[in-house]
């Protein structure tokens, strides 16, 4: 019998439900204006593209607005970290989108760690990472964030067991280490490089493919029983994990696609939501504060 799809489609559209409300709530607030989340996109790679329009559109169908700034495929570091510093001073900006990969004679390093940790919605700052894997208040990668979300939905139990991520990249295969991690799951990090690679992942009650590389995860891999969590996407509509030969036996899994990719989407738009809000009940102490020093 085939396991739970964990289906991040559907419940993608019950968060733009709530958020729709939420977004409703900050037009009613000091605010009084949408929060607009901005996406820069260097050069024209057709699939950034794509993702970045993709999120434009959650975006409207919550009432937020989008904000996209196109730059050339020659832009340089520095010209990018203006771009970025433009937006840090926006004071209409809640959220702040540097679609990766940006092309190779950039930094990109340098370039997520200038954009402002109160508009670092997507986590890819070195300061929100440190801060989430020391359990205190950040936002979380938004693909390992969503993938928490979905596990929460469907009452995935992590405590205690045993989990292996295959995959090191810093937004996403070690923040969704440190995310299981901090819900007491036992975590294995893994790459393309481990040695007996399938005997770990053999051994684990959660596997979570974040290799990026197409169907690198054997069916035959996956014990019995498994939840399987695959947050990749290729050519051809497969994931990091070879769904059909473990499908049957797992009790649990995100389709490809349909399961990992909408709650990124969601969780960034998300996070956007809630850094207004933040911001909302700082201006409110803020004019609270200043009434009080007029009595």
């Amino acid at each position: 019998m085939a396991g739970i799809v964990l289906d991040g489609k559907a419940y993608a559209k019950e968060l733009e439900a709530e958020l729709t409300v939420r977004v409703q709530r900050l037009l009613q607030s000091v605010l009084k204006e949408p929060p607009i989340l901005a996406t820069i996109l260097v050069g024209d790679d057709p699939a950034s593209a794509t993702y970045v329009r993709m999120k434009g559109n959650a975006c409207r169908r919550v009432g937020m607005e989008s904000l996209s700034i196109a730059l050339p495929g020659h832009t340089s570091t520095e010209q990018l970290l203006g771009a970025i510093e433009e937006l840090n001073a926006n004071p209409r900006v809640r959220g702040i989108l540097l679609q990766h990969p940006v092309p190779k004679q950039i930094d990109e390093r340098a370039c997520f760690d200038r954009i402002a940790l109160e508009k670092d919605v997507d986590g890819v700052t070195s300061h929100g990472f440190g801060r989430m894997a020391m359990d205190e208040p950040a936002y979380g990668s938004a693909t390992p964030a969503g993938i928490m979300r979905l596990l929460r939905r469907y009452e995935i139990p992590l405590e205690g067991r045993e989990a292996v991520v295959v995959g090191r990249s810093p937004i996403l295969g070690r923040p969704m280490a440190m995310m299981l991690l901090a819900a007491n799951a036992t975590v294995t990090i893994c790459h393309s490089r481990t040695r007996h690679l399938p005997e770990v992942v053999r051994r684990a009650e959660i596997v979570v493919g974040a290799v990026g590389k197409a169907q690198f995860i054997r069916g035959e891999w996956i014990r019995d029983g498994a939840v399987v969590v695959d947050a990749g996407y290729h050519p051809g509509g497969v994931g990091d994990i070879e769904l059909a030969g473990a499908m049957d036996r797992c009790s649990a899994y995100t389709p490809v696609p349909g399961g990992v990719g909408p709650m990124t989407i969601a969780t960034l738009i998300a996070h956007t939501v809630e850094a207004a809000e933040k911001a909302a009940e700082a201006v409110a102490g803020k004019h609270g504060m200043d009434a009080a020093a007029r009595l």
